[in-house]
């Protein structure tokens, strides 16, 4: 089928490199034209496990970029918008780059002939779809949804660093849709995939991709909540939920205490949940306090290091890890930048490490010293905090022999080397 995917950030470019590989032909469009340019050249704009060999392998062929929407979706049958939902200030979703593609989309369909389906893969909460996306593509288009062209929402469950796996071994493919055939459109692209196809409303869809988040976002929440108990216990809280895990009804997957969760879906979407709850009138406790914990983990790392080596003015504090997770250089809600933001509050130096996210980081703390290698970063340092759970971060064991004194504190449990003071945030 001929597809158009609006939006090249990760979830645009993976649905478009993934539609690809399985034989459909996808064009792709973004307002930014460095962008177009890099995917034309099978480059990936951003960093994705496996994307830019999936590029290298389409652009040009199944895969095609650009900035022009008319040709785009007069030459496709169905449109995917993929595009950012930001949380606004009070926690909702920002829907003005969706309402732009919208408006977008719909004005070509007010020229174009033949029947199109607009998808919403954009993370948006339920009745986004529509009582805000159709009525807006009536309106443009001067067409009628569900006669003249057809809307379904079509979530995505992908993780960053892993997205390309993850759309190509779903675990679960969702279809809400206005109508059987716009349904049956969208199902049809997924004939490929070795899984059921569920089918629902368009609210319902919408919801289930926030429930989805929201619990597994709970579960990380209240493993870090019984963590910070155990550890006044002085129990292993990781043993403990090695146990806990192995009961069929839990499963064992999320639920390493830590730091806490960040990155672009989380903590976005629980704000965004909590938000609609009180928009209808009900207050959502247990996912503001899911909310509230993680909110809380990041400020035990200092406060534990202040425990440890007092006041922190003039100290130097080496931060192993800036990316809200491994295997990418997203630092979105890192939990490492509000441990630095207090670090530097209370007059400590900070030497900063991380594989890919320092970069990005730089644009958050330029004043910050960034180096290229744990070592480097350690080099001197009164303490390392360890905030990123880098498959690196385990083999280190003489580079702590370069700092001064040799305090760290794990927000991971990733620190196997043994000559050192250590100390665990949960354990």
């Amino acid at each position: 089928m001929k597809i158009s995917v609006i939006g090249s950030g990760y979830v645009g470019s993976v649905t478009a490199a993934c539609f690809a590989e399985v034989g459909h032909k996808v064009v792709c469009i973004d307002i930014d034209k460095k962008k177009m340019d890099l995917i034309n050249a099978g480059i990936s704009p951003i960093y994705e496990e496996g994307l830019g060999e999936l590029l290298q392998k389409h652009a040009g062929r199944n895969l095609i970029a650009t900035t022009d929407y008319e040709s785009a979706i007069k030459e496709t049958d169905i449109s995917f918008i993929c595009v950012g939902t930001p949380s606004a200030e009070d926690g909702s979703i920002d829907l003005s780059i969706v309402r732009a593609a919208t408006e977008s989309i719909g004005a070509v369909l007010a020229k174009k002939e033949g029947y199109h389906v607009v998808v919403v893969k954009s993370t948006v909460v339920p009745e986004t779809t529509e009582k805000f996306v159709l009525p807006i593509l009536e309106k443009t288009s001067g067409k009628a949804a569900g006669k003249d062209f057809g809307v379904a929402m079509n979530p995505e469950f992908l993780r960053e660093g892993k997205a390309v796996y993850d759309f190509m071994n779903p675990d679960k493919i969702v279809v809400g849709s206005i109508d059987q055939k716009s349904g049956d459109l969208v199902s049809e692209l997924y004939r490929a995939f070795k899984c059921e196809v569920t089918r629902t409303n368009l609210s319902t869809a919408e919801m289930i991709k926030y429930v989805n988040n929201s619990l597994l976002a709970t579960k990380i929440s209240f493993a870090n909540e019984i963590g910070n108990i155990c550890k006044k216990l002085n129990i292993d809280t990781y043993e403990v939920m090695e146990a806990v895990g192995k009961d069929s009804r839990i499963c064992p997957r999320f639920l390493n205490s830590g730091a806490g969760f960040g990155g672009s879906c989380f903590p976005k979407d629980v704000r965004a949940l909590i938000g609609k709850a009180k928009e209808i009138g009900y207050s959502p406790v247990l996912l503001e306090s899911v909310i509230g914990v993680n909110e809380k983990q990041p400020t035990l790392m200092t406060e534990i290091l202040q425990r440890k080596i007092g006041n922190l003015e003039g100290k130097k504090v080496a931060v192993l890890g800036l990316a809200f997770k491994n295997e990418t250089d997203d630092i979105r809600e890192s939990r490492a930048i509000p441990v630095i933001t207090e670090l530097l509050r209370l007059g400590a130096k900070v030497s900063a490490y991380d594989p890919m996210a320092a970069e990005n980081m730089k644009r958050i703390f330029p004043t910050i010293e960034y180096f290229g290698k744990a070592r480097e970063a350690l080099e001197g340092a009164d303490a390392c905090l360890v905030m990123t759970e880098w498959n690196e971060f385990k083999q280190l064991d003489s580079e702590f022999e370069a700092m001064k004194e040799k305090v760290v504190i794990d927000g991971r449990r990733i620190i196997k080397a043994k000559n050192i003071e250590y100390e665990g945030l949960c354990w």
